[in-house]
């Protein structure tokens, strides 16, 4: 026969239970950040030897986000609704789009473009970027100019046929469309970095595609220690600071163009206490009390439950001989 469980044995394992599945439930219901630009372009050789693109931005999440960074290897405006400082139109309403031309020295020009956005939700703010490379489409389609409008000719006269031999005039040859640039060589994949400010975290991670080369990335905070993220190829990691008022992070790593310094924004929908020790309230919550009763209950069923023992042993009923 088994012996009877203590009641506060049965409650705590209860109890333990409880915080497992809700600490579950956290972990299963904390989505991951998918928060990009989607920008793609594609160009073309105008007939003068120009590269004519056309980039396109679209976005990845269903709330409007902001352009913060607009970075081309093609030296030339932009022509078009792209640019820095844009709004760029949630999921599913629309894009940016922007044009430029100029003509390259070499026969192999990179046409590549970053886009970073800034999407700024109730509990958290995001920043990621993309990069992308144009797409060579060949030779650009030639503009068509509407014929001007002439004077309706007079009748000519009729003039006298003379009869004469002429040796046939040579054919000309077709016009020759000029042979198109041949696409970029492929630069190394480049990782992807996004930094996400929660109302206690300011986060860094980056996702390096397969065909990537490892990243080291340190981030050095105005307050508090370094830190280093190592991500491999096809790997993704990240690294988080406590949020506080004033945090500024600034990153370096081998080959980052982008070292200026970034600091934490403390979204809206957060508590009094939290991200920067907010001294109006405490930043955690009072346990003590609450801990305490649960101690002094503890040790009134301890005490119940030995009493009962004493009490059971001392009427357990005894034959002899």
């Amino acid at each position: 026969m088994n012996p009877p469980k203590s009641p506060f044995r049965r409650v705590a394992a209860i109890a333990a239970g409880a915080l497992i599945g809700l600490a579950g439930v956290g972990t299963l219901a904390s989505p991951a950040s998918a928060h990009h630009p989607e920008p793609s372009g594609t160009y073309c050789l105008t007939s003068d030897g120009q590269v004519k693109v056309t980039w396109t931005v679209g976005n990845s999440e269903n709330i409007d986000a902001t352009i913060t960074k607009l970075e081309s290897t093609v030296p030339s405006d932009f022509a078009g609704d792209l640019a820095k400082d844009a709004t760029l139109p949630a999921k599913g309403k629309g894009f940016l789009t922007g044009t430029q031309a100029h003509t390259f020295d070499t026969k192999r020009p990179t046409v590549e473009l970053t886009v970073e956005a800034r999407w700024v939700r109730t509990d958290r703010i995001v920043k990621e970027s993309r990069t992308v490379a144009a797409e060579p489409k060949g030779t650009c389609a030639a503009e068509t100019t509407p014929p001007a409008s002439t004077p309706t000719p007079s009748a000519p006269a009729t003039p006298t046929p003379t009869p004469t031999t002429a040796s046939p005039s040579p054919s000309q040859p077709p016009a020759q469309s000029p042979t198109p640039t041949p696409p970029a060589t492929p630069a190394p994949a480049e990782p992807v970095g996004s930094v996400e400010s929660t109302c206690d975290k300011l986060t860094f991670t980056i996702e390096n595609p397969a065909d990537g080369e490892t990243v080291t990335l340190t981030l050095t905070p105005n307050k508090g220690e370094v830190k280093t993220l190592v991500v491999k190829p096809g790997e993704t990691g990240s690294v988080s600071f406590d949020a506080t008022e004033g945090l500024v992070v600034t990153p370096a790593a081998e080959g980052l163009d982008d070292t200026a310094p970034i600091a934490w924004e403390k979204p809206a929908d957060c508590t009094p206490g939290q991200g920067g020790g907010d001294k109006d309230e405490p930043a955690l919550p009072l346990t003590g009390a609450a801990t305490g009763g649960i101690i002094a209950g503890a040790v009134v069923l301890l005490a119940a439950g030995a009493a009962l023992f004493v009490v059971a042993r001392r009427r357990r009923v005894r034959f002899t001989a």
